[in-house]
């Protein structure tokens, strides 16, 4: 790359607007050059700067509970858990990036989220993914979901972190825009907590772990774009990553924050060198003299633009306490690591970028990040057209269906059936502080050296958000927190990742807006802050965007791991309840578009005090020791989840013989999703007690039938035989995919 004369066409080459071109002129006095065009190109673009998302971003509750930090303040969100300790947690897309070349985006997306929990001082425990691909009917489909898995698989299981939950979901409107979202965990002294900030005139700037090549380079900016044609060009924006290095990394890096030799330290992720020097001295209030002859670095040839701008992985920038350079330098070389210093700090508020004995960049941090002089934005909002005709749909005429091969086929969608050949890839084990792993309603980690435990959880319906994003935001905030409880958690506080389509266009904007104020208010009315996250704009092909999907990552407490709770049933005669009740809804549902091949409808409602109601019941009766199992009615409905309880623990199958109320279809009332519905088991010597505590807690609770036999009998009408359904349950994506 050779250095460019900078005009206004090749701002708006670089993603700016003619607007944001001008106000770059009059923030510097004068027009930018080719590295500080490139600078503000990547620090303005949506993945750097949120600018049209920061400021609905801000309604969110973002602190309050046992948060330790303020949402976006530090490089992952920090929850106090007691004893001394705080779990620090995260989830970010590398949507992109996995499109064009998915087994290094998934790869790297895992090594970014799991740097953002080390720099903070915290140790990563656990690994999540929330995952989105089109129909596995295609072979395009399948060629991206083996490489995202393996990818995955592949940095999780060689850095030495578990990967212990996740989802996976299967519809047409992910054809060519796949969404990979990571999520990682981590525990930490809360007096040995790292900070991302660069203060103290003098202190050195560091650059340490690996050298810098030209992978990445336009990466964040890259993924502020929608996906087309030309994206199969952006291969080079993509990272490479290499795990091996990073677990090297994680080890020097935990040993500098013990020895307090750090001001701060950053990831350096999205936009390499300029974000981490820009946010850094922007949080401190200060300026940077940055060297880039001291950068180690892997290619020849690299001009200052191309240095400043990678996104090469596997590396941190530090702000060293004078006089402990050596200290911090003795630690990386022990762990075979580049560690070099590269700058210092000063008081002007200004980076200064040097290269080869000239000035290459001067720019104020302030004005180049989030929070700072970055464009703020607040889109046009139009309610899609389609959702008329959407939520009008007549579901009663609908033909009725025969139930027992509808539930076959229903519980055959990938969407519903065991994600076995998913996480047999991932090492769930490895650390052994793993106690539920995947499978069930939520992971449990247990925090070794104490009687607790961590429960996390990712969760978000693509289709109820589409049909409804107010309603949909509120179920996805709602589920997790009920997976959470399920498991024997107090839920404490989320992180997501939006993934939405262009901002630009107003109905994609609109979905955007609503479905924050719906996530809003689910997590002020559960006390569950937003910790922080990611936004993904631009997920869409030229046909359409992607349904909205705002994942939901949530972390819960256990405080006794006498309290764990799994969702399968456990022994022969006990009572099963069904916690709640069914409205018929089966608008967005899997059965309606696996029988019906139809996404219509209004997504089911949800009641957020029954909800709450509902967690304080089962946080009751679980720390009463009262309930042998737990497990939510999701997808699929009531049918699904039952059968699930009876196969979920692959090694021990039991039946049930279940009668349920059938309100005014039986189809409809099987295969509802209606929210805030859990299925439990209880022991027979329990029964009075447990229906005592309901009455007091005036929880509907219905007793449908006993655990026991080889099969699942519903309303003596419908006998499914275990073995043909765990065949189905744990054997349908492996055929797929092996077939």
């Amino acid at each position: 790359m050779k250095e460019k004369i900078v005009t206004l066409e090749l701002a708006r080459e670089h993603g700016l607007t003619d607007e944001e071109f001008e106000k770059i002129k009059k923030i510097l006095g004068r027009d930018p050059n080719f590295t500080e065009l490139g600078i503000f190109s990547v620090m303005w673009s949506e993945h750097c700067s949120y600018k049209n998302s920061i400021a609905l971003i801000k309604t969110l509750p973002r602190n309050g509970g046992r948060l330790l930090v303020g949402a976006g303040e530090e490089n992952a969100g920090l929850v106090d858990i007691g004893d001394g300790l705080a779990v620090a947690f995260k989830i970010e897309s590398h949507n992109h990036p996995s499109a064009v070349e998915p087994y290094q985006g998934a790869a790297t997306g895992v090594g970014g989220i799991l740097r953002d929990i080390f720099t903070m001082g915290a140790r990563p425990i656990a690994s999540l993914n929330s995952l989105r691909f089109g129909s596995l009917e295609s072979a395009h489909t399948r060629f991206l979901f083996e490489l995202v898995v393996k990818g995955i698989g592949d940095y999780g299981n060689c850095f030495g972190v578990p990967t212990v939950a996740g989802e996976v979901y299967f519809d047409e409107s992910y054809q060519t825009n796949p969404l990979v979202n990571a999520m990682a965990v981590g525990i930490v002294k809360t007096d040995q907590v790292a900070s991302a900030t660069a203060k103290g005139v003098g202190n050195s700037i560091m650059i340490v772990g690996s050298s810098t090549g030209r992978d990445g380079i336009h990466g964040a900016t890259f993924a502020s774009e929608e996906i087309s044609e030309k994206s199969e060009s952006k291969r080079p924006s993509v990272q490479v990553g290499d795990p091996f290095t990073e677990k090297l990394l994680l080890e020097a890096t935990l040993e500098i924050i013990k020895g307090g030799w750090l001001i701060g330290i950053q990831d350096m992720g999205a936009a390499g060198i300029i974000c981490s020097t820009s946010e850094m001295s922007a949080k401190g209030e200060s300026g940077m003299k940055i060297n880039l002859d001291k950068v180690p670095l892997r290619e020849s040839g690299m001009i200052a633009y191309e240095i400043m701008l990678s996104e090469s992985q596997e590396r941190m920038l530090c702000c060293v306490k004078k006089g402990c350079e050596d200290k911090v330098k003795e630690v990386f070389e022990k762990w075979d690591l580049h560690c070099e210093i590269i700058g210092e700090v000063t008081d002007d508020g200004m980076l200064e970028i040097s290269y080869q004995g000239e000035l290459k960049a001067k720019v104020p941090a302030y004005d180049l990040v989030l929070g700072g002089g970055a464009p703020v934005y607040k889109r046009e909002t139009k309610r899609p057209e389609y959702l008329d005709k959407k939520n009008n749909f007549d579901v009663n005429k609908l033909p009725e269906v025969d139930i027992y091969n509808a539930f076959i086929k229903v519980f055959s969608s990938p969407n519903i059936t065991s994600k076995k050949w998913v996480y047999e890839q991932y090492d769930s084990m490895v650390r052994t502080n793993t106690i539920v792993g995947p499978g069930c309603d939520a992971a449990v980690i247990h925090i070794k050296d104490t009687n607790k435990a961590l429960a996390m959880k990712t969760d978000c319906n693509g289709r109820f958000v589409y049909l409804g994003p107010k309603e949909g935001a509120k179920i996805a905030v709602a589920e997790s927190a009920r997976n959470i409880v399920c498991s024997g958690g107090v839920p404490l506080a989320i992180t997501n990742c939006l993934n939405f389509g262009n901002p630009y266009k107003p109905e994609n904007f609109w979905q955007f807006t609503e479905a924050i104020e719906g996530m809003g208010e689910a997590c002020r009315f559960f006390d569950t802050p937003v910790t922080g996250g990611n936004v993904s704009f631009y997920n869409e092909s030229p046909d359409a965007a992607v349904y909205p999907t705002p994942t939901i990552g949530m972390v819960g407490l256990i405080e006794n791991l006498e309290n764990i709770t799994t969702s399968f049933f456990k022994n022969e005669g006990d009572l099963v309840y069904v916690i709640g009740e069914d409205f018929e809804e089966i608008g967005g549902s899997e059965f309606l578009k696996v029988i019906h091949n139809e996404v219509a409808g209004a997504p089911p409602k949800i009641d957020l005090q029954a909800e709450k109601n509902l967690h304080k019941f089962l946080l009751e009766t679980i720390n009463g020791k009262l309930i042998k199992s737990a497990h939510d009615v999701s997808e699929g409905g009531i049918v699904a989840a039952l059968a699930e309880c009876c196969i979920i623990d692959e090694k021990t199958l039991i039946g049930a013989d279940i009668t349920l109320p059938i309100k005014t279809r039986e189809d409809f009332s099987l295969f509802s999703e209606s929210q805030s519905r859990v299925i439990v088991s209880v022991s027979p010597a329990d029964k009075d007690k447990f229906e005592a505590a309901a009455l007091a807690n005036k929880i509907p609770v219905l007793n449908a039938g006993r655990v026991g036999g080889s099969d699942l009998t519903i309303n003596k009408r419908y006998s499914f035989s275990l073995e043909k359904l765990a065949d189905v349950y744990f054997n349908t994506i492996s055929r797929i995919m092996n077939g």
